[in-house]
């Protein structure tokens, strides 16, 4: 045991003036404390000569006092030096005064056993850091030992030993996850050592987001006849991860599935979305997706999304709003087309990736269109289909159990672009930026593109969605949001666009202007206020924040701030400025609004903690040249960490060339 007594020592400064006098100010000294940590190493040489080195140390000391504790006289020595003192074998008590800057000093007690007998009774203790499941820390027990030398299975060879004293505590932080070997040699002043070795796991957490790259593949276990593993990513064409999951569903049960364990209960109190890529070798699919509680099971909820398939890689969303949070859930299970018996085939063989939380976007007002339950609108109809007319639900189910619905046949041999399109009152945008419309479609995948035209048509902005289900109706949401300012009077609808008409029959009904808003925005910073403090970086000239130079469109603030982009300057050259911490348990993107002279330059945006050592960043593109856009980035995927920092590069991999760009009205989204 170890302890510890501190004591004020006596400082005197003399001061003498000459001339004037003048004050010297040393309240600084008064914030000093002593020093702290105090203990010392022993190193004893191993040839029964009972030769000890002890080398002190401690926060904040500048000289040690020591009792060697034989009776002889206390030495003294200066930090980072050490003494060497021989001794019969036997057990001493060493004392170490440390001293501080200003003489404040403390006094550790430390025991030194020294035997030439070989150390017994060798016990090892490593266990994993509570902070960081990478560090792993040692400290070793043994009769006669004077000391431990640690080995961390580092795979080299040549490996320095760590020294560990008799109540110590070393750590060693692993780069990866795998199991290691950890090695203890004990000591004493004989030449006679004792060893033992002691296997470590090393596992990263299992939480969310799961990316799979540095993942305990333990937690992912297939039950029923189905199989789990973690692999090289076998399609890299829309994701471009280098870890994947992967899962075969063989036989013999309907329900079998995987199971991934978490390492401590999902929060579920705001993010009520859980997303995940997924690739299915078949159109259609169905994923049910079960939360379970991690000891019992009759605690659990459910949720089924359907896939396009085809053998490519998409997200599907699973809407957990109505989750009883009060429940914990630690176990992600999904079964991919449960009630079917798998075969363990090509056929059978699903990949997952990136599942992740989202906080969902809750429709908070919307605003009529068409329902078809009154006067038919006059449709138009154009590319040789059969004429669209007002019906009888043929499937009242589902998502629309409504009375009424419009019909499109696409005729045999019509158009790739044939479809359909009726007026309306203008559209109002500025409240509402998306478009819903409940679609029935007799195939999975097929492309529904809705767009909108002002009176002459000189202005439209169209948006393409893919049907998810077939033979079902389904709400598909278009976001208009990026339209040019119009009043668009025309809402054109096209059914399986870009392939020629095959006399299928479509449906659609309730068409409404929506905003999705849940929590809403949370702009940090606008430029109104005081300007934040600029750094650039890559040679380029000072951010200045100017008046809005094209206070139009997206962007009519007061303020923004400008980046010229120098002449010579690196293609990496940018900017940051320093925020208070990022709500991302609320949040999970930011936009801005960004106005650049070209069309299709890369936007980077950046966030770091304080030091950089966590950062994450996205790239998108300008869509339009001399005019404001919103750009609205997913930082779902982002590490967890404090973000104080927000970094943004303009036309990120090419050289400057003095174009000048504007960025305003960060805000935090969902």
């Amino acid at each position: 045991m170890k302890t510890i007594k501190y004591t004020i020592g006596l400082l005197i400064f003399l001061v003498s003036f000459t001339g004037c006098e003048e004050e010297d100010n040393f309240g600084f000294l008064d914030e000093v404390t002593a020093p702290t940590n105090v203990s010392a190493a022993y190193t004893i040489t191993q040839n029964n000569t009972g030769l000890v080195t002890i080398t002190p140390n401690g926060e904040g000391a500048v000289s040690y006092n020591i009792d060697l504790g034989d009776g002889s006289e206390i030495v003294t020595v200066k930090e980072g030096e050490n003494v060497q003192n021989i001794y019969p074998e036997g057990n001493y008590t060493i004392k170490i005064i440390a001293k501080g800057i200003t003489g404040l000093i403390s006094e550790a007690t430390q025991e030194l056993m020294v035997s030439f007998r070989a150390p017994e009774n060798l016990e090892v203790t490593a266990n994993v850091d509570s902070s960081n499941p990478f560090k792993i820390n040692v400290s070793a027990t043994a009769d006669y030992a004077a000391s431990f030398n640690v080995f961390f299975d580092t795979n080299n060879p040549d490996e320095d030993p760590t020294p560990l004293t008799l109540d110590g505590e070393v750590s060693f932080e692993y780069p990866a996850v795998g199991d290691y070997t950890i090695r203890v040699v004990a000591l004493s002043g004989g030449a006679e050592t004792t060893e033992t070795t002691t296997v470590v796991t090393v596992s990263a957490p299992t939480e969310l987001p799961i990316d799979f790259e540095i993942f305990d593949a333990s937690t992912f276990i297939g039950f029923g006849g189905a199989s789990a593993e973690v692999i090289d990513n076998p399609d890299t064409d829309g994701n471009s991860s280098a870890k994947v999951g992967k899962i075969v569903k063989g036989t013999p049960e309907i329900w079998a599935g995987t199971v991934i364990t978490t390492s401590s209960p999902i929060d579920f109190s705001n993010k009520k979305l859980i997303k995940m890529n997924v690739w299915s070798p078949r159109a259609g699919g169905k994923v049910l997706l079960k939360l379970e509680n991690l000891a019992d099971g009759g605690i659990f909820f459910e949720k089924e999304a359907t896939t396009v398939g085809n053998s490519a890689w998409e997200e599907v969303t699973f809407d957990l709003s109505d989750i009883d949070t009060s429940k914990e859930y630690q176990k992600v299970v999904l079964f991919f087309d449960f009630g079917t018996v798998g075969s363990g085939g090509d056929d059978w063989t699903f990949y997952i990736d990136d599942i992740k939380q989202a906080v969902p976007s809750v429709g908070v007002s919307k605003l009529p269109i068409q329902d078809f339950e009154g006067a038919s609108p006059t449709f138009t109809v154009f590319g040789n289909i059969a004429a669209t007319e007002v019906v009888a639900n043929p499937d009242a189910t589902g998502a629309n159990t409504t009375a009424n619905v419009a019909q499109l046949t696409k005729s045999a041999g019509a158009e790739v672009w044939a479809g359909t399109f009726f007026e309306v009152s203008p559209l109002d945008l500025n409240t509402y930026s998306k478009i819903s419309v409940k679609t029935w479609s007799p195939k999975s995948g097929a492309v529904v593109k809705l767009k909108l035209e002002n009176a002459d048509a000189s202005i439209t902005h169209e948006v393409d969605l893919n049907t998810s289900v077939a033979n079902a109706w389904e709400e598909l949401i278009y976001d208009f949001s990026g339209a040019p300012p119009a009043d668009y009077i025309r809402i054109v609808i096209f059914f399986d666009f870009g392939n020629a008409g095959d006399d299928s029959v479509y449906y659609y009904d309730e068409i409404e202007l929506i905003n999705e808003g849940g929590i809403p925005p949370q702009v940090f910073q606008d430029f109104e206020g005081a300007a934040p403090v600029f750094t650039v970086f890559g040679n380029i000239a000072d951010i200045q924040v100017i008046a809005n130079p094209d206070a139009t469109g997206t962007n009519t603030t007061g303020n923004v701030a400008q980046l010229t982009k120098t002449a010579g300057s690196e293609v990496w050259a940018g900017t940051f400025f320093e925020v208070n911490p990022l709500d991302f348990n609320t949040y999970n993107k930011i936009s801005v609004k960004t106005w650049s002279p070209k069309n299709g330059v890369v936007v980077k945006l950046k966030l770091e903690n304080a030091d950089a050592s966590v950062t994450h960043e996205v790239d998108l593109n300008s869509s339009v040249a001399n005019a404001w856009e919103e750009l609205v980035y997913d930082f779902s995927d982002a590490p967890p960490a404090d973000y104080v920092r927000v970094v943004i590069f303009f036309d990120f991999g090419n050289a400057g060339d003095d174009s000048v760009y504007y960025y305003d009205e960060f805000a935090l989204t969902n």
